[in-house]
């Protein structure tokens, strides 16, 4: 009998523009009860820095387990550490690119690595437009070796109210792929049930890019 891998998440957070939506996947595994393991790229602590007013401890403490991107001796750098799979939100074009060619020259590639090699559930939330024939060629080579490309790209059908609310749902979509409800998540021609029926979480308020919204 195969065994179901437990409630474990691999969340990455590199240093594409969109920090926000690492930060709130994170705020929202961490009320589901999901155990969380984050990797965040240097890159990445200076965009949030630039784009929200959470510290990077604070942003660790989010989190159930925090690995620092050198360790490549961490826990999630081995197939035998059972996880549902990593999600890399956002990723940036260097990030994919090198998980595309198998370098694997920092725990985030590795841990990315090890997913696709497992069978695993590998999402790449990709942010960055436009995109060039590389880029492109990169993506199918990505999905390809199985992993889910999924560009940020924030869903209207919903009338989103606020910035805080096309961030859940893009959120809740993302976190779909690994069978994690959220409620968060307006779905179309849904008229039951508690994620077409409830108001969307709002973010931190630490997020200066939630903040503005609002004038």
């Amino acid at each position: 009998m195969i065994k179901s891998a437990p409630q474990r998440l691999i969340i990455g957070i590199t240093g594409a523009s969109g920090v926000v939506y690492g930060i709130r996947a994170l705020e929202i595994l961490r009320g589901k009860g999901v155990e969380t393991h984050l990797v965040v790229s240097k890159a990445a602590e200076l965009t949030m820095s630039y784009e929200t007013t959470v510290k990077v401890k604070d942003l660790r403490g989010l989190a159930s387990e925090f690995h620092p991107i050198g360790d490549v001796g961490a826990s999630i750098s081995s197939g035998s550490f059972s996880t549902m799979g990593m999600l890399i939100l956002p990723c940036s074009i260097r990030t994919m690119s090198e998980i595309a060619t198998g370098v694997t020259g920092s725990l985030m590639s590795r841990a990315a690595d090890v997913v696709l090699k497992e069978r695993r559930r590998l999402v790449l939330g990709v942010r960055e437009t436009p995109l060039h024939s590389g880029h492109l060629r990169t993506m199918m080579q990505l999905s390809e070796m199985g992993a889910i490309v999924a560009p940020i790209v924030p869903a209207f059908y919903t009338v989103p109210r606020t910035l805080e609310e096309m961030v859940d749902h893009t959120v809740g979509r993302l976190l779909d792929l690994f069978g994690i409800e959220t409620g968060t998540v307006k779905r179309w021609k849904e008229t039951s049930g508690k994620a077409s029926g409830t108001r969307r979480a709002r973010p931190s308020p630490r997020c200066k890019s939630t903040r503005k919204t609002r004038r």
